[in-house]
């Protein structure tokens, strides 16, 4: 299986008051083009998971929203608690596990710095960490399932890495 690990594009700004309520912070309008600049770059490289699993939080739920729109497939979005800011990622790959089962590819959009701690786990580097960037998708490969410590990274790209 074929895991992308997503952090979630440009939102506004952490404290502003306008957003009382982190969770309802959105994506910018900068951050919602080119996030979809950047999906239109990989989607036609083999960025094409069949389930796109996101954090409830907004800014998440609307970068999911792009990748599936750009996919335009029967990509299936499905929000999960265990992508929140702390959540559990034992409980979150035994539920991809269950749900992916027979899948090619799936998705996590999370926050940061969960997503590059999750990258990390997932390659074997269990106290490590990998600056996800906003935006930024890591690719990492497994032979069956998903196991922390048996992944390889594949690759991991940013806006500014694809010239956007």
């Amino acid at each position: 299986m074929n895991l992308f690990i997503i952090r979630h594009a440009w939102a506004g700004q952490h404290g502003d008051p306008a957003y009382p309520d982190d969770s309802l912070r959105p994506l910018t309008d900068e951050g919602r083009k080119r996030f979809t600049r950047m999906v239109e770059a990989l989607v036609p490289r083999g960025l094409t998971p069949q389930l796109v699993v996101t954090s409830p939080m907004l800014r998440c739920v609307q970068t999911a929203e792009i990748l599936a729109e750009a996919i335009g497939k029967k990509t299936k979005v499905v929000q999960r608690k265990e992508l929140l800011p702390g959540g559990d990622p034992k409980r979150l790959l035994a539920w991809t596990e269950e749900q992916g089962s027979g899948l090619e590819q799936v998705a996590w959009v999370g926050h940061a710095p969960d997503v590059g701690h999750l990258v990390a786990s997932l390659i074997g580097l269990e106290n490590g960490w990998l600056d996800l960037k906003k935006g930024a998708v890591a690719a990492t490969r497994f032979p069956q399932s998903p196991e922390f410590g048996h992944g390889e990274l594949q690759w991991l790209v940013t806006a500014k890495i694809l010239g956007l």
